[in-house]
């Protein structure tokens, strides 16, 4: 379970971070040494915050907008909202000035000093959401592997140079899973996104499957959009089994929770599975004990693998 750190009293940031429970994988959870847990949900409210800015869930002029110095009112103002948030996120690294204004950057200010972080990974996930207020569809999977470099791939890295453990392969271990977790989401997802006007299920493998995009708006999926979410979830699932090794190269507690960032994408395919690959009616969500069950299974392959 992750709980939100009392260090927080702004009602904003700690709406923000209070989101961590409805993930696909635990976050910050309570077997982790304190020093990482409150490291990751910093990090987890800076991620949670600006994806929130590019899907346009705050409140017009709210206090975010306040915190920020912008006057936001519409979608229009996203981008406004973006780049104040980066220009914000620039004050975390810089050695003079106030600081920050946002109290989540603010937060995420001693992490960053004290894991050593660089600005990359964080300017990625802004950059991410930019390009979702520019990009609405994707012609090709390499195109849609590009945007998760920027939209996922990050947040794994920076896992890894909290918890001291990045390495080349264990970074590439790490992207595998991200954007497997990402695909995941994406086809939970298909409907809220299209209510956005974004569809993330590339163009090429639509017009294979002889899906149209009016197809999605439908109360239920078809066959053929049926097939063609099983076709993407089973791309996820073999990113996830590339990634899988990662979890048998770590000890300890950091083991438990990286098995859970993976079980937590597999509980979630087989939720999408369960539901016959049918996700228009709403976001296909594990079991508790289908989450626990796909965790210690990777937990036991990556004891046989070690």
């Amino acid at each position: 379970m992750t709980r939100t750190p009392k260090a927080y009293t702004d009602a904003a940031a700690t709406g923000t971070l209070d989101k961590a429970a409805d993930e696909n994988f635990p976050v910050a959870p309570f077997f982790l040494p304190q020093a990482w847990r409150d490291d990751l949900m910093a990090v987890y409210g800076f991620a949670r915050l600006v994806d929130d800015i590019g899907d346009g869930d705050l409140a017009p002029g709210g206090a975010d907008a306040r915190h920020l110095g912008v006057d936001a009112g519409g979608d229009e103002d996203r981008l406004a909202l973006l780049d104040a948030f980066e220009a914000d996120l620039h004050r975390v690294f810089a050695t003079t000035g106030d600081g920050p204004r946002h109290p989540l950057l603010r937060a995420l200010r001693p992490t960053v000093r004290r894991c050593a972080l660089t600005p990359d990974p964080f300017l990625g996930l802004v950059e991410a959401n930019r390009q979702d207020q520019k990009v609405r569809r994707y012609a090709t999977y390499e195109e849609l592997l590009a945007y998760c470099e920027l939209s996922a791939n990050p947040v794994g890295r920076l896992v890894l140079q909290i918890t001291g453990t990045a390495s080349p392969e264990r970074v590439r271990r790490s992207d595998a899973v991200c954007t497997a977790l990402q695909i995941v989401e994406h086809l939970q997802d298909v409907a809220e996104d299209l209510a956005r006007d974004r569809i993330y299920l590339p163009a090429e493998d639509m017009a294979r499957f002889h899906v149209g995009e009016d197809d999605l708006a439908l109360p239920s999926a078809g066959a053929s959009l049926r097939a063609l979410i099983a076709f993407e979830a089973q791309r996820a699932h073999e990113l996830l089994d590339e990634g899988t090794a990662l979890v048998g190269s770590v000890h300890g507690r950091l083991r438990l929770l990286l098995a859970g960032f993976v079980g937590g994408g597999r509980a979630a395919l087989g939720a999408v599975s369960a539901a016959g690959f049918d996700v228009l009616p709403g976001p296909p969500k594990p079991t508790a004990p289908r989450l626990l069950r796909d965790v210690g299974a990777v937990l036991r392959r990556a004891h046989r693998e070690r």
